[in-house]
């Protein structure tokens, strides 16, 4: 089979919950930065967030990820209290070690400066961390002393060696090894401690906690040295703090929606960063990497901080955090932009967006990006302006599952119970007491025939009179419920895929089958060159296919390894993208 290469992932943005801190990872060398989403780990570099690598193997929704201080292994922990330990060098990251130090969820991960020992903390029914031998998984001291689950941990980069922990009990505790053993408590927060973190030269080490204070204790005894900002550092809760490298400065991310920037000899801030002001723009992690400051808000955004503008990022990474359904491709003045679509608001169009899970979009000749969602709505955005314009929205009767779009301003919405004709985003006929559940629909291209798939095992052809529809009788048999169908650009061919893992491709005259895929297919696209179209499916699979040659096929496998493919979109006859319910977006070069 010819090979498929892929070109570019656009990444997911981490995985946000109100009220929980998340860990960003550095690398040490200062090249890139580590986040979860699910059960992904998802590598960046700091200073092109457009490359992107995504990690796959845990089983469980992965929580924490830290790099080694060699650089050349990553160990990542899940809910299920399971750490691996893999290869960074090599694409294929390869596992090293597993253990699984915690019978619960994994928060957070810490090295010794040699690579050969880590520290886990979280939650777990006999014990709330460990430490141990990275290569034999062997103890190397206890880490007791909390009657609640552990937050944070961090481990001294130089010798002597020591561990602090921070706990959901309002307290954190300082141990020396190794082996580790306990050797104090530090009762001086009233709330939840959220975040420790020693300085780089480790003289001094930090607590952040829920009640708003940072304290700052001697890094080698744990004695108290004092707080930042008098009575309080923030006005909300502290979720993350990061040291500068030269150990002088911190940074502070908080639940007041702002970043602070500390001198913490003089233990005043010398900068506030206001985030917002809303409860999305609360701030739940940060990471201090050489000259980057970054900040996560709740929103999932990622902020690249400026000092000399606190009131401006540099630049925030956008992207999707939850689920894509759909996608479609829309070309520009020469430049193809890809549109995706996911569940609430899109944060790439101003204004007031659907506010339910977006099923379906499209774009017509118009310069529009048509989409339906499960907010009973047709919406028509301008693609020239990117804003949603609340004149442009069309009520169904009931929930549209598709709309399909032709040229002469044309757009067809498949509601439950419903097929709806419009025109210059109008209404002007619908079709109901069908016989049938109509599950998705299309517009010949040429703009005269309506294919309508149905959870009957046909596709039902109606011919397009001025403003209305009429049913011609005409019905062509697939093998399943339709779950998807399109005709190609020239509209010589339509194709359909069903529920019984089957794709057909008609003719005006014939019909072919193409077989392959192993669980049901969800979605089709043609490419432009009209002889191939790509099908993807429940099994992660995602095909191409030859007219003419049903032998002649494909495949991408493992495209998508966590979820299956929603959503499939040509740019060119080489090129496709697939998107998934992992929210990541992929691009394809398909040689044939």
């Amino acid at each position: 089979l010819p090979y498929n290469t892929i070109e570019h992932v656009f990444a997911s943005l981490p995985q946000m919950e109100r009220g929980v801190a998340k860990v960003l990872g550095g690398d040490p060398k200062g090249n890139n930065f580590l986040y979860t989403n699910g059960k992904c780990v998802i590598i960046r570099n700091i200073e092109n967030p457009a490359i992107a690598d995504i990690y796959t193997e845990h089983a469980h929704p992965v929580v924490v990820a830290k790099y080694s201080p060699s650089g050349f292994y990553i160990a990542s922990g899940d809910a299920s209290g399971k750490i691996r330990i893999w290869d960074t060098t090599q694409k294929e990251h390869l596992l090293k070690y597993e253990y699984t130090p915690l019978s619960g969820k994994i928060k957070d991960i810490a090295w010794t400066e040699d690579s050969k020992r880590i520290a886990v903390a979280g939650d777990g029914r006999e014990k709330f961390a460990s430490v141990f031998l990275w290569d034999t998984g062997s103890s190397v001291g206890e880490l007791s002393g909390h009657s609640k689950l552990i937050n944070s941990v961090d481990i001294r980069q130089q010798r002597p060696f020591r561990i602090v922990t921070g706990s959901d009990d309002t307290t954190a505790s300082f141990f020396e090894g190794p082996p580790f053993k306990f050797k104090c408590t530090l009762s001086q927060h009233s709330q939840f401690v959220n975040c420790v973190r020693f300085s780089p030269d480790g003289s001094r080490f930090a607590t952040g906690s829920a009640d708003g204070q940072i304290f700052i204790y001697d890094g080698k005894t744990g004695d108290l040295i004092g707080s930042l900002g008098g009575e309080k550092a923030h006005k909300g809760g502290i979720y993350a703090v990061s040291w500068s490298p030269d150990s002088s400065q911190m940074i502070s991310a908080s639940g007041d929606k702002t970043v602070k920037l500390w001198d913490v000899g003089a233990t005043t801030a010398v900068t506030t960063f206001n985030m917002g002001t809303d409860v999305a723009d609360q701030q739940l992690g940060c990471l201090w990497q050489k000259d980057h400051l970054l900040s996560i808000s709740l929103s999932g955004y990622i902020n690249y901080l400026d000092k000399n503008s606190p009131d401006r990022p540099l630049r925030t990474i956008k992207g999707h955090s939850k689920s894509i359904q759909c996608l479609t491709v829309h070309k520009n003045d020469g430049r193809t932009y890809i549109y995706s679509g996911k569940t609430g608001q899109n944060d790439s169009f101003s204004g007031k967006g659907h506010t339910n899970q977006v099923s379906k979009m499209v774009t017509d000749d118009a310069n529009d990006l048509v989409t339906c969602s499960m907010d009973d709505t047709l919406r028509f955005t301008n693609l020239g302006k990117q804003e949603y314009s609340a004149s442009d929205v069309v009520k169904m009767d009931s929930q549209p599952k598709s709309v399909s779009t032709a040229a002469g301003g044309l757009s067809l919405a498949v509601c439950i119970g419903q097929i709806i004709l419009l025109k210059d985003k109008k209404k002007v006929f619908t079709l109901d007491n069908l016989g049938y559940e109509p599950e998705v629909g299309a517009i010949h291209p040429g703009g005269t025939t309506v294919a309508v798939g149905g959870a009957d095992e046909k596709i039902h052809l109606y011919s397009i009179q001025g403003n209305t529809l009429k049913d011609n009788g005409q019905t062509m048999a697939v093998k399943g419920v339709v779950t998807d169908l399109a005709y190609s650009h020239d509209g010589a061919y339509l194709a359909a895929v069903d529920d019984k893992k089957v794709a057909t491709v008609f003719t005006v005259a014939d019909g072919y089958s193409f077989y392959g895929h192993h669980a049901k297919p969800v979605t089709l696209a043609w490419s432009p060159d009209n002889e191939h179209f790509a099908t993807g499916g429940m099994d992660m699979m995602v095909y191409v296919w030859t007219v003419g040659d049903s032998d002649k096929r494909i495949k991408i496998p493992d495209s998508h390894k966590l979820h299956h493919v929603s959503s499939l979109v040509w740019i060119d006859e080489n090129t496709l993208v697939t998107t998934s319910h992992d929210a990541s977006v992929k691009q394809w070069t398909i040689t044939y």
